[in-house]
């Protein structure tokens, strides 16, 4: 008698899970985790719910050994099996992880709360493949029909108060049906290709065309610079002679002279042989060897 007092008085609590106690059915208190004591002899039934743990639900597939029993799916065949908006057929495989945020509601607020999920996921996500074409569902289309859906399920939770918050949907394999996928395949495949081509020709032009920008820039800069330098040097000049012949207005003579001999001292060092003569000489010439090396 006392073993089956002390037995059926006690109970573990696991670190991820609450204890919902029940008295004759009707919901008591709720315990954290640890060793707790309820009433003996089946008057408190205690459930234990993982609500530190995130749980998985499977659709079109099964993943043996799960620890939920609800997460396997019991018709994957039937569940993967969806029509698109383009009336053609996909294979859609889609896990759902959601957490238990609410155990006393999770419990006793709708009957089955997991297979009320199972019946949301597998409408929401027949309602995101049917709006798109068979290849946005297979190719671009993922994240926006994960994202989708996973905002109708969070709608429907807390609609129907089912105690759970919905923390990610993802769409696992996506394959057209095994009559065609060989065909899809290659098609699939010479949209990787086209795309790939198109983004080799897109690196060659970005490396092409800005390099071509570059040089005409350069070239443009060095032409203005050399105008610029051109002009300069013109306007020095005609400075120089305005200035020059405003001197030369004044004295003509001494301004005569003076160009002459710069002139003359500019010209002279240049020349290897020089030879200085009067100009009223007439018998000097005759007299001269100007033959070269003489």
């Amino acid at each position: 008698m006392l073993v089956g007092l002390l037995w059926t008085s006690f109970y573990t609590v696991s670190a991820d899970s609450v204890g919902v106690v029940q008295r004759f059915g009707k919901y008591l208190r709720t315990d954290e985790p640890g060793l707790r004591f309820k009433a003996p002899f089946g008057m408190d039934e205690v459930t234990l719910v993982p609500i530190r743990r995130q749980l998985k639900l499977e659709f079109g597939f099964s993943t043996p050994g799960a620890s939920n029993p609800f997460q396997e799916s019991s018709e994957p065949e039937m569940e993967k099996a969806m029509v698109t908006g383009d009336l053609n057929e996909a294979l859609v495989e889609w896990i759902v992880q959601y957490r238990i945020n609410d155990p006393k509601r999770f419990l006793f607020d709708v009957r089955d709360p997991e297979e009320t999920m199972r019946a949301a996921s597998e409408a929401g996500m027949r309602e995101a493949v049917g709006d798109r074409t068979v290849d946005e569902v297979i190719t671009v289309g993922r994240q926006e029909i994960e994202t989708e859906t996973r905002a109708v399920l969070q709608k429907v939770a807390e609609q129907y108060q089912l105690g759970m918050s919905i923390d990610l949907v993802q769409l696992k394999n996506v394959n057209p049906p095994k009559q065609v996928q060989a065909s899809f395949n290659e098609v699939n495949q010479a949209q990787q290709e086209k795309q790939r081509s198109i983004n080799l020709a897109s690196g060659e032009y970005n490396k092409v065309v800005p390099r071509a920008r570059g040089d005409a820039a350069r070239m443009i800069a060095e032409a203005q610079g050399y105008a610029q330098k051109r002009v300069n040097e013109a306007e020095g000049d005609a400075a120089l002679f305005t200035s020059v012949f405003e001197q030369y207005k004044k004295a003509p003579d001494v301004t005569r002279q003076r160009i002459f001999l710069e002139t003359m001292s500019e010209v002279l060092p240049k020349v290897s042989r020089k030879f200085i003569v009067d100009d009223k000489g007439q018998q000097i010439f005759p007299l001269l060897q100007l033959q070269p090396g003489k």
